[in-house]
């Protein structure tokens, strides 16, 4: 997967500042930020893939950084609550046989532009768009203006089809980022895994912590999120997996404010790696959440906290 960052009308290649000569190559494009690349998401994908590849055209995934919902402060309350950061997404949609990853730079200025603008002059001259599927709820453009009817409208104009993929369901819940956001938020991780069609990850870079951990048995790897708007779950410990130097490690995380040993009351996220010995300070781990095993609480004792990590530690292994 080919990926490019579009900033202020100019093209760059991804994590670079070279300008790139970026001409229209004739795609299937389909246009949103796909926070989570949920189910939903990937059925969308999947169709733009479908009808690139029957029309021998070049399939192109347009998203943008940051999200848009942190530009647009006033038309947005309340925590952002990312399901997925960038690099996050980069890897899901990589899966997905995408053949390019736009991503536009959201800014206030890009948010000013009417949809008519956008869709002229980014998806139809600069990516050369063919044809264009979108979700069912699809809005974009200044004041979300744009939708299916501007597509069409101006398809007809400059010789692109518009398809729309009706909505997605698991039984009679409707997929969204808002009701996965909700499982999330309950420790329904199992539910929202389904939502999601891959297990919720947590990225984080490993720093330096107390090491009580350490004290007891249990050292844990500490992690310093990689977007602070990144959704962290209920709080709890969790049974999680991990890829380190190539092999897989089952882990109990924790994620809350161990209220056994702090009273600061700031939200951490820690990782006791089962089976792991090495030192990985400054490196970046991604963990896979796989079930919720228990609410946070707090213990009188370090000795009552180790008997509980023992049978976190137990509970984690029967599903191994």
């Amino acid at each position: 997967m080919r990926i490019v960052e579009y900033d202020n009308n100019n093209v760059y290649s991804y994590g670079s500042l070279s300008p790139l000569e970026f001409l229209p190559t004739p795609s299937v494009v389909t246009v949103g930020s796909y926070d989570g690349v949920h189910k939903g998401h990937r059925m969308i994908i999947a169709r733009m893939v479908a009808v690139a590849e029957s029309r021998n055209l070049r399939n192109v995934v347009v998203t943008f950084e940051p999200h848009p919902r942190r530009v647009l402060k006033e038309a947005f309350s309340g925590p952002l609550g990312l399901l997925t950061t960038l690099d996050e997404k980069i890897d899901l949609l990589a899966g997905e046989g995408v053949d390019l990853l736009f991503i536009i730079r959201f800014t206030a200025d890009f948010a000013a532009r009417s949809s008519d603008d956008f869709i002229r002059n980014v998806l139809v001259r600069l990516l050369g768009a063919k044809s264009i599927i979108v979700g069912y709820d699809h809005a974009f453009g200044r004041d979300r203006s744009g939708g299916c009817h501007t597509l069409e409208t101006l398809g007809r104009e400059l010789d692109f089809d518009v398809e729309v993929v009706d909505e997605v369901r698991i039984g009679n819940e409707h997929f969204s980022s808002t009701r996965i956001r909700t499982l999330l938020e309950s420790g329904r991780i199992e539910e929202a895994n389904e939502f999601l069609g891959s297990p919720y990850l947590i990225t984080g870079t490993v720093a330096h912590g107390d090491k009580r951990g350490r004290e007891i048995g249990f050292p844990t790897v500490n992690l310093v999120l990689s977007d602070l708007n990144k959704l962290l779950p209920l709080a709890g410990v969790y049974m999680a997996q991990t890829v380190l130097h190539g092999e897989s490690f089952m882990a109990m995380m924790n994620i809350g404010v161990r209220p056994t040993v702090s009273t600061d009351g700031i939200k951490t996220v820690e990782a006791h790696i089962i089976g792991y010995s090495g030192t990985l300070y400054g490196q970046i781990i991604r963990f896979s959440l796989l079930r919720f095993i228990r609410e946070e609480k707090k213990f009188l004792t370090f000795e009552e906290l180790k008997i509980q990590l023992e049978k976190d530690k137990k509970t984690v292994e029967m599903y191994c």
